[in-house]
C-alpha cells in the first residue's frame, strides 16, 4: 500500500513554466463490507487499513469492542480498494438496521426524518474527564509537523495525533479525508490496547460534528483541533461533556467548551 505517488506536473511562476515531478497524496475509493454485506464506499488514503477497519467499525457503534471484530481483508482491485470486515453474529443486527436505513436515503446521503432522528442520537456520557493542562496543547501542537511525513511529502493530508497527559505525541495517522485519520488512529489504539481515557486528540483539520462524535464515542475527554469547529461540533461537545479546544496556534488557542 503506497500512500503517495510522484506525478509529472508543470511549475509555474509568473515568467517561467518547467517540467516538475512532485509527489501527490494517494486518494483511492474504499468499499468497506461488514459480513459480506456492502455498508459504504470511503475516499482514503489506503494505508493503515486494518486500523482503519477497526476504527471505523468502533464509531459506527457497530463493534462495541475490538473483540467484536473477527477478521479483517484488504484487497486491491482495478477499481479500488475492498474492505472486507467480519464481526461476530451478536453484531449483524446493527449492520442489517443500518442497511435498511440507507435504503431509504436521498442522494444527499442525510435526506428523510429517520436519517435526522440518526444524527441526534445520543452520545455515550464521558464516563472520563479532561485533566491535560493547557501547557500539553501546546507541547503537542509543537512537535505535530514532525509527526506528519505524509503531509511533509505531499503537502495535502490531515493528522491525527493522540497525546500523553504531558502532550508527549504517542500515535499518528495520516489520511487525506479528516475522518478518515481519525478513524485510522482510534483503530490503531484500540488494536494495542491503548485507552483514550488516558491522554487527548490532536486533529490539524477544522472540527465538524463527525469527529466530535468519534472521539465521544472511543471515550477521549478532550479533543483540540488547529481549524475551527462548527456550531453543530460545539453543541454535541457541550453536550457529551467534552472538553473542546479549536483554532489551537503555537501561541494561542480558543476553548470552545469545558
Amino acid at each position: 500500500m503506497t500512500a503517495s505517488r510522484d506525478v509529472p506536473v508543470q511549475r509555474l511562476t509568473p515568467t517561467q513554466q518547467s517540467p516538475f515531478v512532485r509527489a501527490l497524496p494517494v486518494e483511492a475509493p474504499i468499499a468497506i463490507e461488514f459480513n459480506g454485506i456492502g455498508y459504504a464506499v470511503m475516499m482514503a488514503t489506503p494505508d493503515d487499513l486494518e486500523d482503519f477497519a477497526v476504527g471505523f467499525a468502533l464509531s459506527e457503534r457497530l463493534a462495541a469492542s475490538p473483540a467484536d471484530i473477527l477478521d479483517v481483508d484488504p484487497f486491491e482491485t482495478p477499481q479500488g480498494w475492498v474492505l472486507r470486515i467480519t464481526l461476530t453474529p451478536e453484531r449483524i443486527a446493527p449492520i442489517m438496521e443500518r442497511v435498511r436505513v440507507r435504503v431509504s436515503e436521498g442522494s444527499c446521503g442525510l435526506c428523510g426524518l429517520e436519517n435526522l432522528e440518526q444524527i441526534a442520537r445520543p452520545l455515550p456520557p464521558l464516563k472520563a474527564s479532561s485533566q491535560i493542562d493547557k501547557s500539553a496543547i501546546f507541547t503537542a501542537l509543537d512537535a505535530l509537523r514532525a509527526h506528519q511525513p505524509l503531509n511533509a511529502a505531499t503537502g495535502g493530508a490531515h493528522a491525527a495525533a493522540f497525546c500523553g497527559p504531558d502532550g508527549r505525541i504517542l500515535a499518528v495517522r495520516e489520511d487525506v479525508g479528516r475522518h478518515c485519520a481519525l478513524d485510522k488512529l482510534l483503530g490503531a489504539l484500540a488494536r494495542t490496547g491503548t485507552s483514550p481515557a488516558s491522554g487527548f486528540l490532536l486533529l490539524s483539520s477544522r472540527c465538524s460534528y463527525e469527529l466530535v462524535e468519534k472521539t465521544v464515542i472511543a471515550g477521549c475527554p478532550l479533543l483540540v483541533t488547529i481549524s475551527t469547529a462548527t456550531t453543530l461540533a460545539a453543541d454535541r461537545a457541550r453536550a457529551a461533556g467534552l472538553r473542546l479546544v479549536a483554532l489551537a496556534r503555537p501561541d494561542a488557542a480558543l476553548q470552545v467548551t469545558d
